[in-house]
C-alpha cells in the first residue's frame, strides 16, 4: 500500500522503475521461499498497478518482471544445489566418523574378547589340575581306609582272643579266691558273714571317736569363720554409711521480738491463745522465760503446723481469731506439703521404688518424730543403707532388705494416734498397703517381738543396732545420763564378789573387776547373766549394754 501511493506521487517512469526493482526484490525473496511464491507476489503487484491506471509500457515490464524471475530461479536452483552438495558432504563426513567409531568398538571387543578367552582358559587349566589333584587323594584315602579295615579287622582278633583269655584267667581267680577263703574260714573258724559283720563292727567303734573330733573341730572352725565373715560384713556396711553424727534437738519453743508479744498471743481475755490451741491442739506455755513461748504437744506434727503458725502470726503482726484460723490452715498445708516431700525424698535415697502414696505420707510424718533425740526419719533411711549393703554382702535381695529396713519403724508416725506399740502398729500398716510377707515379718521381728525366721529379718535387726548405737546417734540430758551410769554400777557393785566398776562407751559396756578367791571361773558365766538380766529388768536405756567380768590370779615371788 505504501508502494502503491509512492509512485502515484512520483509518477509513472519513476513508478516503473520501482516495480520492477520490487519485482527484482521479490525474485530474490522468491529464490529462498520458491518460485511459485515469487510469480504470485508479482501478479499480484502487477494487478495493483492495473487497477490505479498504469498501462503504459506494461508489456515491457511483463518481459522484464519474466526476465527477473528467471534469473531469480536460476539463482536459487544454483542455491539449492550448493545446499544440496554441502549437506552431501557433511553425510559423508558422518558417516566417516561414524565407520571410525564402529571400527573402534570392534577393535576394543575383539580384544576384551581375546582377554576373557584367555582368562577362561588359565581357568580350565586350573580346574583340570584341581581334578587330577582330587583324584590323586581320593586313590590315597582309598589305600588308606584299606589298611585301616585291614588294622580294625587285626584288632577284632587279638580282642577275641584277649576276651578268651580273660574268661579264662577270672575263672582262674574265681577259683583261687574260693580256695583262699575256703582256707581262711577254716583257720578263723568264722564264716564270711560272721568276719564282715566283725570288722565292721570294729570300723565303727574305732571312727566314732574320729568323727566326734572332725564334728567338733568344724564346728569351731564354722563359727570361727562365720565370726570373722560377720565381723568383716558389718563393718564394710558401717564404712559405707556416711551418716551425720550429731543428734538431732527435739524443741518446741518459739522466740519471741519482745515481751509486749506474749500479751498479744494470749489476747483480749484470753481468746487468742484458745483459738490457737482449740485449731492446732496444742498447749502454749507462756511463763517468766524472756521472750519465748513454749509448745507442749505429744504429736510433733501438731507442734510443728502450731510453731510455723505462731512464727506466721508474730512476723505478720495481726493476732486475732481470724488470722489466727488463716495462719495455722497455711501453716497445715506447708507441713503436709513438707511431709510428702520428705516422705519422696527418703524414697528417692533408698531407692525404694513401689510404696502405696500413703506408706511414702506416714515416712514423711517420721521427719517430726524422734527417738532419743534421734530423727525417726533419718534413721530409717541408715538402716535401709545399711541393709541393702549387708544383703549384698551376704548374696540376699538387696531390694527387699531396704524395703523392710526403710519401713521397720513406720509405726511410728502413728503412735500418737493409735494405742499399742510401734511394731504393732507397723505391722497392721504393712498389711493394709499390701507390703511383701517378707517385709512385714521384718517389721515385727526388729526387736525380737518373734523369732526372726528370714535373713532379711536378721540383716534389718542387725542394721537397726548399728544405726542406733554408733556414738552421737543418740542422746539424753546430762542429768538422766549420769544417773543412767551411776545406776549402773550400783547395779554392778551390789554383788558380792565385785571388787571394781567401771561404765564405758557411754554406758553401752560396763567392766567389772571380780575378787578371784571369791568367783571362780565357773561362777562368772552365771554372776554376770545374773547381772545383765537385773540391767534389762530395772533399767531404761538405747541399744545395748554388753557386760564384761574380769578375774585375774597373780602369784609373786622375789628371788634372792
Amino acid at each position: 500500500m505504501a508502494i502503491s501511493t509512492l509512485m502515484f506521487s512520483i509518477g509513472t517512469p519513476i513508478a516503473v522503475v520501482l516495480i520492477l526493482i520490487a519485482l527484482i526484490a521479490g525474485a530474490a525473496a522468491g529464490a529462498a521461499l520458491g518460485s511459485s511464491k515469487a510469480k504470485r507476489d508479482v501478479n499480484e503487484q502487477i494487478e495493483k498497478a492495473e487497477s490505479r491506471g498504469i498501462t503504459k509500457g506494461i508489456e515491457q515490464r511483463k518481459r522484464d518482471a519474466e526476465a527477473a524471475i528467471g534469473s531469480a530461479e536460476k539463482e536459487a536452483e544454483r542455491i539449492r544445489s550448493a545446499a544440496a552438495k554441502e549437506a552431501e558432504d557433511s553425510k559423508k563426513a558422518a558417516l566417516v566418523e561414524a565407520k571410525d567409531e564402529i571400527y573402534k568398538l570392534r577393535t576394543d571387543t575383539e580384544k576384551d574378547l581375546k582377554e576373557r578367552r584367555g582368562e577362561m582358559s588359565r581357568q580350565e587349566r586350573r580346574i583340570q589340575q584341581k581334578e587330577e589333584n582330587l583324584d590323586k587323594k581320593a586313590e590315597q584315602y582309598e589305600r588308606r581306609e584299606e589298611q585301616l579295615q585291614n588294622k580294625i579287622h587285626q584288632a577284632e582278633e587279638k580282642l577275641a582272643e584277649a576276651e578268651e583269655m580273660k574268661r579264662s584267667g577270672a575263672e582262674e581267680i574265681e577259683r583261687l579266691k574260693r580256695s583262699e577263703l575256703d582256707m581262711l574260714e577254716r583257720i578263723s573258724e568264722f564264716t564270711r558273714d560272721q568276719a564282715r559283720d566283725y570288722l565292721l563292727q570294729q570300723l565303727d567303734a574305732d571312727l566314732v571317736h574320729e568323727k566326734a573330733v572332725k564334728i567338733t573341730a568344724y564346728e569351731q572352725q564354722i563359727k570361727t569363720q562365720c565370726e570373722d565373715i560377720a565381723r568383716s560384713h558389718i563393718s564394710m556396711a558401717i564404712a559405707k554409711c556416711a551418716a551425720e553424727q550429731v543428734s538431732e534437738v527435739a524443741v518446741s519453743v518459739v522466740p519471741l521480738p519482745n515481751d509486749e508479744m506474749k500479751g498479744r498471743i494470749i489476747g483480749r481475755e484470753g481468746r487468742n491463745i484458745r483459738s490457737i490451741e482449740s485449731l492446732t491442739g496444742v498447749d502454749l506455755i507462756i511463763d517468766d522465760t524472756p521472750e519465748a513461748i513454749t509448745l507442749s504437744c505429744f504429736d510433733p506434727v501438731r507442734r510443728e503446723v502450731a510453731r510455723l503458725a505462731l512464727e506466721k502470726l508474730i512476723v505478720d503482726g495481726r493476732i486475732h481469731p481470724a488470722s489466727i484460723e488463716e495462719k495455722v490452715d497455711k501453716a497445715r498445708r506447708e507441713v503436709e506439703k513438707r511431709i510428702k516431700q520428705e516422705g519422696e525424698r527418703a524414697v528417692l535415697e533408698t531407692n525404694v521404688h513401689g510404696l502405696n502414696p500413703e506408706l511414702v505420707k506416714l515416712l514423711g510424718r517420721l521427719t517430726f518424730r524422734t527417738s532419743y533425740r534421734q530423727n525417726v526419719l533419718n534413721h530409717s533411711i541408715e538402716v535401709a543403707t545399711l541393709s541393702g549393703i549387708l544383703a549384698s554382702e551376704l548374696g540376699v535381695d538387696a531390694n527387699m532388705a531396704r524395703r523392710a529396713g526403710l519401713l521397720h519403724d513406720i509405726g511410728k508416725a502413728l503412735t500418737a494416734e493409735i494405742e499399742g506399740s510401734h511394731v504393732a502398729i507397723g505391722v497392721d500398716v504393712c498389711r493394709k498397703y499390701k507390703e511383701p510377707a517378707e517385709v512385714i515379718h521384718a517389721v515385727e521381728a526388729h526387736h525380737n517381738d518373734v523369732e526372726p525366721r528370714t535373713a532379711i529379718a536378721c540383716i534389718v535387726q542387725a542394721a537397726d543396732a548399728i544405726s542406733a548405737a554408733r556414738p552421737g546417734a543418740r542422746s539424753e540430758n546430762l542429768e538422766s545420763y549420769i544417773k543412767r551410769l551411776q545406776k549402773l554400777e550400783e547395779i554392778c557393785m551390789s554383788y558380792e564378789g565385785v571388787e571394781k566398776c567401771y561404765a564405758m562407751q557411754a554406758g553401752r559396756e560396763v567392766r567389772i573387776m571380780v575378787k578371784p578367791e571369791v568367783i571362780d571361773d565357773e561362777r562368772m558365766v552365771l554372776v554376770a547373766r545374773e547381772i545383765a538380766q537385773q540391767i534389762e529388768n530395772d533399767m531404761e536405756y538405747p541399744g545395748q549394754i554388753k557386760v564384761n567380768l574380769i578375774r585375774e590370779s597373780r602369784a609373786v615371788d622375789v628371788a634372792k
